[in-house]
């Protein structure tokens, strides 16, 4: 017997329409997962849809993401933004976050979202929160780095989709969008030796607390591992030294280990090496991993605007697709950065 090679119809949003007795743009909205169409019809509709075999035509689907980005799209919903810092201007005063919060609102409106800032403070506590949120049908919140992490105390995750920027918070356990700081690290190290410097040290800005830069750490680990024993410097961690020892410590590891160039993400380090009596860049050269909140002119440029429109991309997947709460499998999506030439590393090289 021949098998049968005669191509089935698709089944449309129209037929599906059909057997439940909506329109078709209740279909759509239903397959969607929207809170436009009540949980009980949504369910029934994706039921007969899953019945009749219906499958999204990839070429229509393309075909409307490429008219939604030819106009505007009009403004369906609200997303959160949440604030928990103290105070609540503090957070955008960082210019990584303040692109983050860019780059993510650009995004929304092109999707038909607008982005807005709730602030958690002893005025606006968790469970008010979510009063607001759903008074407001927002489904969707961008979670920035906090300090000092917020108690969320029983804030239902669950009915909310949630993606948060970098590792810095601990809870809740969500998916992430975040700088790839151990290869931005690692690249940072190989433009540093090809700017003529041999002796290349790290001065650490980890928070042991949260866990912050310890990815960049990696990367510069993983640099030296290239290198000949004799010309690897240990890092140096400065958060564990008082701060009037600081500059000492620095001197005294820049003497022994000779170095003449170094690595950091810590903002105090170019006030601690004039402290110190080390010229920059006559004697060290210094390098960012972020060159945008620190005073150090070449290193990284993390590329925070696209971070933060990335982690909208993310977040609108999550609303299209019904994923609410803690996820079972985190998601992590790393933004490759690229090198700043700056002042603070005059090429060597040539000399």
């Amino acid at each position: 017997m021949e098998p049968d090679y005669t191509p089935r119809r698709r089944v449309s949003l129209r037929d599906i329409a059909r057997e439940v007795g909506v329109s078709h743009c209740s279909v759509s909205l239903a397959l969607r997962d929207s809170s436009r169409i009540s949980k009980i019809l949504r369910e029934k509709i994706q039921k007969v849809a899953k019945e009749m075999g219906y499958e999204p035509d990839p070429m229509l689907m393309a075909l409307s993401h490429y008219r939604q980005g030819k106009k505007a799209a009009p403004i369906r919903a609200g997303l959160a933004w949440i604030n928990a810092w103290q105070p609540a201007r503090k957070l955008r005063s960082f210019r990584e976050f303040d692109l983050y919060w860019q780059g993510a609102s650009q995004a929304a409106l092109k999707y038909g979202y607008r982005l807005e800032e709730f602030c958690l403070d002893a005025e606006c506590r968790p469970k008010r929160l979510h009063q607001i949120l759903s008074a407001r049908g927002i489904r969707g919140i961008l979670l920035p780095p906090q300090h000092p992490h917020p108690d969320w105390q029983d804030f239902p995750w669950e009915h909310y989709s949630v993606v948060r920027f970098g590792r810095s918070l601990k809870a809740p356990e969500c998916h992430v969008v975040t700088a790839d700081q151990a290869v931005n690290t690692m690249l940072a190290f190989e433009k540093i030796q090809e700017h003529g410097y041999e002796r290349i040290g790290f001065v650490d800005c980890r928070d042991t607390t949260v866990k912050i830069g310890h990815m960049f750490q990696a990367g510069f680990l993983l640099s030296q591992m290239d290198l000949d024993v004799s010309k690897r410097v240990p890092v140096l961690d400065i958060n564990s030294l008082p701060n009037s020892g600081r500059y000492k410590q620095v001197a005294q590891w820049v003497r022994k280990h000779q170095v003449d160039a170094i690595l950091t993400g810590h903002a105090d380090v170019p006030g601690i090496l004039k402290k110190a009596g080390i010229r920059v860049p006559e004697d060290v050269g210094l390098v960012g991993t972020s060159i945008l909140d620190i005073p150090i002119a070449a290193g990284i440029d993390q590329h925070s605007e696209e971070i933060g429109r990335v982690g909208l991309l993310m977040l609108n997947s999550l609303i299209n697709d019904g994923a609410r709460g803690t996820p079972p499998i985190f998601r992590q999506i790393l933004v490759e950065g690229s090198w700043v030439d700056g002042d603070t590393l005059p090429d060597r090289s040539l000399s």
